[in-house]
């Protein structure tokens, strides 16, 4: 049974240390710099938004105001002039919260707005959330989340059959149902009773059922949006983490809105173009407006749920449109791997160089996120941050001045996250400094200063390679392995990079090897390495990691026997966790898994089905169903059919709201393994989703894994 052993660590410290979110230009002269970051508050089990004004005052000094809790924003913005500042505000009041739009002009509050009774929640997490000025800065888009029929008060004497009609949702992480832009104007007068109006804006009803989301202004009368749609049998395929969906980029007509008449209202946009062509999942549109073009990128419709992207763009005074950059199947040794933006560009991601017009974004290479220079005439790419310093950083994009200046978020597995300022010259070199960086106490400077992080490459397993990270004490025998625990990412497309990781940065603190692998099928390598996976999950990603585990052995980082290896992993991570220790019983003597696929036959209330089969191989669409022969062939390639080999002591860990992989996968392998004898044991988080990302589940699953981990090496040895 697994025991909570109460030893000191040092994750809840280094969880707790402030993460940037978001940074921008506060004035014209860009040398004001606001940033805000997330923070973890384990005494109250909350996350926490706090902002601080940074002060470049000559090209090498800083000044900056100290940090404030900033919890009741919800998402902010400053506006093209650099003189008004948008805040979508969220207070509590006895209990009760409310919802306010604010304009802030310099010190002076220029038009504010209670919304409380209007909408439900401001919508704050990509790709539905959006917050953009108009060009005249007299009117401002947002989106939030409509009344819900069938629980408002607002709407307790409407039809009961459109109060309880179903709606499908945007699923894990996004299960908003009413997604709905609105569109605030207010009038720039000094007097204090400047009038307000708020009109939400609905997609052309002729058109269908579409919904909006980062919406921006690409005209005074003008906006571009990202808009998703139904598939033919009604679903609302999950966005999350997924970049294959049906949506497209829109350019939709503002119609005349009588601003005297200030109660709130509908109304209908106009078409005007779809800027994605048929088969092409489009998002993510920005405006160059000194150039007159738009630009957005875009993933085929189908297939592997994320992948290789490209960038398009379109003039608006010609409609010429052009693909910009496109997909790399076969990057040259150490070249350029292709576009890996996930699902937006930065929210302001442009740069004047002499020699034209540039798109700064970063994109996963290999095992690091790194920031590309894209040239938005031609698409020739320039690396910004190549690892020449071998510290490993991997890299955020946060912003822009739109000229030569960008704000970063930079981290590797020894160093916590840190802001920093890039100043770039006409030939394509920056210059660096850092702006903020976290407050840390001598020991846990100590302890970081001993961790070596290293990318090791796995011979005869093309592209696959693992980041590996461990602490070297002084003192310490340095001829003795410890225990290494493999951890495949999830996805599986996606990738682990070179970040800073709480999670396994303590891991490594507490004596164990960690290895990162990237398998077949993880992003930044190719688009041949990403679908090359597709029809083959549960073997070569399998066999890619098992090779990882013995270059590892036969490097003399590690070593055979009882107690020597271990393996974890979440989602697809924990399909392939299970798998490990279910093909390769004498190899692993523990296992801490997450929420994991366990029985791809067994989809039910998954919001992305489409996985179960393109993932394996087999076609879908909006006919498909689950058939006795399709059951068979899932059954095969799914960890369940291991079972009674597992020799292991395993550990589930388990979100009950998860909307993304049934919570029956793990509930039947935890009954599966108990009803055989073996080691089994199961924490289950009633309110916890997906990611397990909670503040108080996320400290608990760590000391889990460890206490896990360690008892398993203990009962060895005994």
């Amino acid at each position: 049974m697994l025991k909570r052993s109460g030893k000191e660590h040092l994750y809840t410290a280094l969880a707790e240390l402030p993460v940037p979110t978001s940074a921008f230009f506060q004035n014209v002269g860009h040398d004001v710099i606001r940033v805000t970051f997330s923070k973890q508050d384990h005494e109250r089990n909350v996350k926490r938004s706090i902002s601080k004004t940074i002060f470049v005052t000559s090209p090498n000094t800083l000044s900056s105001t100290l940090a404030q809790d900033a919890s009741d924003i919800q998402i902010s913005t400053v506006s093209p002039s650099k003189s008004r500042v948008a805040i979508l505000r969220q207070t509590s009041d006895q209990d009760k919260k409310k919802k306010f739009i604010e304009i802030w002009a310099g010190d002076r509050l220029e038009a504010s707005q209670e919304v409380s009774s209007t909408h439900g929640a401001f919508l704050t997490e990509d790709p539905l959330s959006c917050l953009s000025f108009s060009p005249s800065e007299n009117a401002l888009l947002y989106s939030a989340e409509a009344h819900d029929p069938a629980t408002s008060d607002v709407n307790k004497d409407a039809d009961p059959y459109e109060r309880f009609r179903y709606t499908p949702q945007f699923g894990e992480g996004l299960s908003k149902k009413r997604p709905t832009l609105y569109l605030f104007q207010w009038g720039t007068s000094t007097e204090a009773d400047a009038s307000t109006r708020l009109t939400s804006l609905c997609f052309p009803q002729s058109l269908g059922r579409v919904f909006l989301g980062q919406a921006i202004f690409a005209s005074k009368d003008r906006i571009l949006a990202t808009g998703f749609e139904y598939t033919e049998s009604g679903r609302l395929l999950g966005i999350k983490g997924c970049f294959n969906r049906i949506a497209g980029v829109w350019m939709l007509g503002i119609p005349q809105i009588n601003t005297a008449d200030t109660s709130p209202a509908t109304e209908e946009l106009t078409f005007i173009s779809k800027l994605t062509p048929t088969g092409y999942s489009g998002r993510s549109p920005r405006v160059l407006s000194e150039a007159s073009t738009v630009l957005w990128i875009s993933n085929e419709i189908g297939g592997a749920h994320a992948s290789c992207v490209s960038l398009h763009s379109l003039n608006l005074l010609s409609m010429e449109k052009k693909t910009i950059l496109d997909t790399i199947w076969e990057p040259d040794e150490n070249g350029f791997p292709g576009l890996y933006a996930g699902y937006s560009l930065p929210s302001q991601p442009f740069l004047k160089l002499s020699s034209g017009f540039f798109i700064a974004t970063h994109s996963v290479w290999g095992s690091r996120s790194t920031v590309l220079l894209i040239a938005t005439d031609d698409g020739r790419v320039t690396d910004l941050t190549p690892n020449e310093d071998k510290l490993l950083y991997s890299w955020t994009v946060l912003g822009t001045d739109s000229h030569r200046q960008i704000i970063c978020a930079r981290s590797s597995p020894s160093i916590p996250t840190e802001v920093v300022l890039g100043r770039i010259d006409d030939a394509g070199s920056v210059s660096w400094l850092v702006l903020s960086k976290p407050t840390l106490t001598e020991e846990i400077e100590s302890k970081l200063r001993t961790l070596q992080a290293t990318i090791i490459q796995i011979p005869s397993r093309r592209a696959v390679e693992t980041i590996l990270l461990r602490a070297n004490t002084p003192g310490s025998d340095q001829s003795i392995s410890r225990p290494c625990v493999c951890s495949p990412h999830g996805g599986p497309h996606s990738t682990s990079v070179t970040s800073f990781s709480p999670m396994y940065t303590a891991l490594a603190l507490e004596g164990y090897t960690i290895s990162l692998v990237n398998y077949t099928g993880s992003l930044g390598f190719g688009e041949t390495f990403v679908r090359k996976l597709l029809g083959q999950c549960g073997t070569l990603d399998v066999q890619d990691c098992i090779a990882s585990v013995n270059h590892l052995i036969d490097i003399g980082v590690s070593e055979k026997g009882p107690g020597k290896q271990f393996v974890q992993g979440g989602s697809h991570g924990g399909f392939l966790a299970a798998h490990l220790i279910g093909q390769y019983p004498d190899v692993f003597s523990a296992a801490v898994i997450r929420n994991p696929v366990i029985s791809c036959g067994e989809i039910s209330t998954t919001d992305i089905p489409d996985w179960y089969f393109a993932e394996f191989g087999f076609p879908y669409d909006s006919t498909t169903i689950m058939t006795p022969s399709l059951y068979a062939a899932l059954f095969a390639a799914s960890p369940i059919s291991h079972v009674d080999k597992v020799c292991a002591d395993v550990l589930l860990l388990l979100g009950e709201a998860d909307l993304r992989v049934a919570p029956t996968n793990s509930l039947t392998y935890y009954h599966a393994l108990k009803g055989r004898g073996k080691v089994i044991e199961m924490l289950a988080f009633p309110k916890e989703s997906h990611p397990l990302e909670g503040v108080e589940a996320s400290k608990i699953c760590w000391e889990a894994i460890r206490d896990w981990f360690d008892a398993a090496q203990n009962r060895l040895v005994i």
